[in-house]
């Protein structure tokens, strides 16, 4: 492991619930090499968060083993107080699923063998969320009908040109923008950064009614629970742009509902099938008829087959 950058004030240790790996969770949450905003130098996580008004960057390191994990965190600049401490600890838990137990993913996983040795080969990955509901509804909405590698290049032009900012290891790195700083935006600022019309739409509605509080996306989360995924769909679907694939999505990245496997998104399709060994392609109603196996922990599978996935690209 490397050692933190000189200046760096180390904030505090977290335990995560074992076993965990730092590296694999922050492949599932970052997805491609080239993401900005989730930032992984192969030993230390960075990413700007806000926290008491401001901006601090945060980098987590991981010591230890899977099995018995610590992460070294620290900041810059230095936090000020236990309360920043105190939210930054939440946004980390969300971010990479720290304090979840899955015991009983792992006894299902054991329980097939195909999927006993992709588990066993990715042991100690979590299944990470956005640092906000907002974020990933934007970051549905960016590669929506798009590559993923086009969707995230939408994403790094929205961060870099309008969040804020932090200097630290020698640059400037970038926060995503929360509701408030897009809801600013003019139509043709986020057009210029290569956005549809369709998606700005979308983009600036959503922006808008969060910002007058016309929309608590955290609140829904907060009373749906304990509810089904069918209460969240209902509610998801009457925002502009949110069709079937970005509501599995979001419920799965955003909301941490393990149940979901998205069936509309194509990489996933593809890459189930090729897992399964099946010669033709799947469609929706083939993912959610053979996810239903692995209930309630079929997002598990979307994310091991993710790091599979970029394991056959040569990125991990």
């Amino acid at each position: 492991m490397s050692a933190m950058s000189p200046g760096r004030t180390p904030a505090f240790i977290v335990t995560p619930v074992p076993p965990f790996r730092l590296d694999l969770t922050v492949w599932a949450l970052r997805r491609r090499p080239r993401n900005l905003i989730d930032r992984w130098d192969g030993s230390i996580y960075r990413r700007v968060i806000s926290v008491g008004g401001g901006e601090v960057e945060v980098a987590v390191r991981q010591a230890g083993s899977s099995a018995e994990p610590r992460l070294i965190v620290s900041t810059t600049p230095p936090l000020r107080n236990s309360a920043q401490r105190h939210q930054i600890r939440g946004v980390l838990d969300r971010l990479l699923g720290l304090r979840l137990d899955l015991t009983r993913w792992h006894r299902l996983a054991a329980r097939d063998e195909r999927l006993a040795a992709i588990a066993a080969r990715f042991r100690g990955v979590k299944p990470p969320r956005f640092a906000t509901l907002f974020e990933a509804l934007i970051n549905a909405f960016a590669c929506q009908q798009l590559s993923l590698e086009v969707g995230l290049e939408l994403l790094n032009r929205l961060a870099t040109r309008y969040g804020t900012s932090v200097h630290a290891d020698g640059g400037d790195h970038y926060a995503f923008p929360n509701q408030g700083d897009v809801a600013s935006l003019r139509p043709a600022q986020l057009r210029a950064l290569g956005f549809s019309g369709q998606k700005v739409r979308a983009i600036k509605e959503l922006a808008g009614a969060m910002t007058q509080g016309r929309l608590d996306l955290e609140a829904l989360a907060h009373e749906s629970a304990h509810e089904s995924d069918e209460v969240i769909r209902q509610r998801l679907q009457e925002l502009r742009g949110v069709g079937r694939w970005t509501v599995e999505y979001v419920l799965l990245r955003g909301f941490g509902r393990l149940d979901v496997l998205p069936g509309d998104d194509v990489g996933a399709q593809k890459r189930l099938a090729a897992w399964l060994g099946r010669r033709q392609p799947l469609d929706y109603d083939d993912v959610h008829h053979v996810a239903e196996r692995w209930h309630p922990y079929a997002g598990m599978v979307y994310f091991h087959l993710l790091l599979d996935g970029l394991m056959q690209r040569g990125v991990l």
